[in-house]
């Protein structure tokens, strides 16, 4: 990109997409998360040096993960875990399960449908797991191949899908505490990390546009300080470093409930990581450990709408922050890149797909006026719907079905290939079918905007005014 203002519109996958109106011009703060928000991983090699430190901790206490590796393509963000039967599915915004995963066999049609006809997935139940984030991929892969190992009589403890569930996350949430898989990724970042040369100027212009800079994260002081100045110094003017780009930055921040409680907060006073209580007011140019965003409201004496916060995580960054303190709010979907790209190399098959169904619809319409025609023939209770007779019509009955039949394969050859792109599992992250994905719902419904990454702001420059599409309902003209 040009160290210029853009005068052009991005490309597709590098915009700004818009649920509800942002004028950024508005907001006098923006906080940023840190982890696949302002530093992106390779993820497919994170998760799966992340299943390695859990399985090998997992062996040690007897679990017969022996023989297993990480399928990086098994699960994407989105997906959910249902506790009660052992699956992974995929439903769409209205809950419905539209695809399902029984440990790491896919569920045919009728198991399926057995299973979820009178199911809807409701996230607020105890049942389902949201999978919200990148970092979620190994720990929803190995729970599925601990489900057939379970199933098939390989794990002799009084367990149910729940509790095997719970014991994965715990061995996960055990490895990340112990330290061990960051101190791999800080002694080589290059080897993890996707740098990004556009995001210190985007962030630059930002500050220099007036607005106060945050960094809220849930990843400690040590890691932290190693990771931005890995990912932004290089970029930074000459003698600037990423502790001078923030106003603010607050390290172990426990969100969501940073958002949601009031935690004590303590002062980092070195690069070692000393740490004091906090006496007094938070300063601007501090690094606090801790504390909640009530605080964060009044040291800027700024109110939630003021305030843009930008994060990875549906939940503990968007969702929560919207919900409870009405902070403006970005999702980071890094897979939207490769999404849109999928996307726009079916567009040609997509057209056929949409000009067949319209093809189909036209015939069933006429299969179903003649259906009804005949039968008020045959029954004598009303005029036929036209004047030919029973033959006649079981004639042109039996045409239009052989019509529907190949129009049938032709569209079920395409919706197949619709529904790989993406992944061949489970298609693109916020569709499902022909519906939105239930994951869409979450950014529709918490994120004022999205895009693939923080530095697609620096086509829109900070004074933009982000507006979203006409919303379209069925009955809205073509």
């Amino acid at each position: 990109m040009s160290q210029e203002p853009p005068t052009t519109e991005p490309p597709l996958a590098r915009r700004v997409f818009a649920n509800r109106t942002l004028n950024l011009r508005a907001m006098k703060a923006i906080g940023c998360d840190m982890d696949y928000t302002l530093i992106h991983y390779r993820h497919e090699l994170w998760e799966s040096r992340a299943y390695e430190h859990v399985t090998r901790r997992m062996a040690q206490t007897g679990w017969p993960v022996a023989g297993l590796e990480f399928d990086a393509e098994f699960a994407t963000r989105g997906l959910i875990v249902d506790l009660e039967l052992g699956n992974l599915v995929k439903a769409s915004r209205f809950g419905y399960v539209t695809r399902a995963f029984h440990g790491t066999r896919v569920l045919a049609h009728e198991d399926q449908r057995r299973a979820y006809a009178r199911v809807l997935v409701d996230l607020s139940e105890a049942r389902w797991v949201f999978l919200n984030t990148l970092f979620s991929l190994s720990e929803a892969c190995l729970f599925a191949q601990l489900v057939d190992r379970f199933d098939a009589g390989k794990i002799k403890l009084p367990l149910d899908y729940r509790k095997l569930y719970d014991a994965v996350r715990n061995s996960v949430n055990v490895a990340h505490m112990e330290g061990a898989l960051k101190a791999e990724i800080t002694a080589d970042p290059d080897k993890f990390v996707v740098q990004d040369a556009e995001l210190p100027l985007t962030l630059l212009d930002l500050k220099h546009s007036g607005k106060t800079l945050m960094l809220i994260t849930n990843s400690e002081w040590s890691y932290t300080r190693v990771m931005m100045s890995y990912a932004f110094d290089r970029y930074l003017p000459r003698g600037m470093g990423w502790r001078e780009l923030f106003d603010l930055v607050v390290v172990d921040a426990r969100k969501p409930s940073f958002f949601t409680e009031s935690h004590p907060m303590l002062e980092v006073v070195n690069d070692e990581g000393l740490m004091r209580p906090l006496s007094g007011k938070l300063e601007r140019g501090g690094v606090y450990c801790g504390g909640n965003a009530r605080a964060i409201e009044s040291l800027l004496g700024l109110q939630g709408e003021e305030i843009l916060y930008i994060g990875d995580h549906v939940y503990a960054d968007v969702h929560v922050t919207k919900d409870v303190l009405r902070w403006r709010t970005a999702l980071i979907m890094r897979e939207l890149e490769d999404e849109i790209v999928a996307a726009e190399s079916f567009r040609q098959g997509q057209q056929q797909l949409s000009e067949l169904m319209e093809q189909k619809t036209a015939l069933e319409q006429q299969q179903s006026t003649l259906r009804l025609s005949l039968q008020r023939l045959e029954a004598g209770y009303a005029p036929p719907v036209d004047t030919h007779g029973a033959s006649a019509h079981k004639t042109q009955l039996q045409a239009l079905r052989a019509k529907l039949e190949e129009l049938d394969r032709r569209v079920s050859e395409l919706a197949q290939r619709s529904g790989e792109l993406g992944n061949k599992r489970w298609g693109l992250l916020l569709r499902a079918g022909n519906d939105k994905s239930r994951m869409a719902r979450q950014v529709e419904r918490y994120a004022d905007i999205y895009t693939s990454r923080v530095s697609n702001l620096l086509y829109y420059t900070p004074y933009a005014y982000l507006r979203p599409p006409a919303g379209s309902l069925p009955h809205d003209p073509k």
